[in-house]
């Protein structure tokens, strides 16, 4: 029921935010849609094995609904003690890939890429990856996109760097993050222990 729950919610965000695409150059079909899309098939797929494994009394089910169960388990734990050790590294990382995406906005067929831009930089109060000069790169001029106005007005980008959030974009998502690292730790664990039950 929660692989259908998470299907249903995959292809709703692909029906209708279709073109909200991942923020990352080198891997573009890395959206949320497509994220819970995938999640929800596999837990769909192991849901039923071990459902039919139980009803069925089947051995061999129970048994192959144990293995991909810890095989998760597993890969779940390898990158949680992963993401630890090389924290570092996957930032510079990521603000390089970011930074490489900067230059897909609004370019033909990469809509997705310019909505997720557009509102991380309106909701966050923010303006490029470590500050809104990595637009100057993008644009080969001082200007940015409107979604880093403070207040949003039709070509508000081409205005002074004094009517733009200063904030950079990466910074201020990733102090989000560890805000709110506690819920999501509290999700991880509560699913870990539903998993090792």
């Amino acid at each position: 029921l929660g692989g259908c729950g998470i299907l249903g919610v995959g292809i709703w965000l692909a029906v209708t935010q279709g073109n909200f695409a991942t923020l990352s150059s080198s891997f573009p079909s890395l959206s949320a849609a497509n994220l819970l899309i995938v999640t929800g098939t596999f837990v769909m797929i192991i849901g039923f094995v071990g459902c039919i494994g139980a009803i069925k009394e089947n051995k061999c089910l129970l048994l192959s609904f144990f293995i991909m169960l810890l095989i998760i388990f597993l890969l779940e734990l390898t990158v949680v003690i992963l993401f630890f050790v090389y924290t570092d590294k996957i930032d510079k990382y990521a603000q390089r890939d970011l930074k490489k995406g900067l230059h897909l906005y609004g370019t033909d067929g990469n809509i997705g890429l310019t909505n997720a831009w557009s509102i991380i930089q309106t909701d966050f109060r923010c303006c490029g990856v470590s500050n809104y000069t990595d637009w100057f790169e993008v644009y080969n001029t001082s200007r940015v996109p409107d979604s880093c106005c403070l207040e949003f007005s039709e070509n508000c980008g081409l205005h002074s760097p004094g009517t733009w959030w200063k904030a950079p974009c990466y910074e201020t998502v990733k102090i989000w993050l560890q805000e709110n690292l506690l819920a999501v730790g509290i999700f991880g664990l509560c699913t870990a222990m539903v998993q090792v039950i």
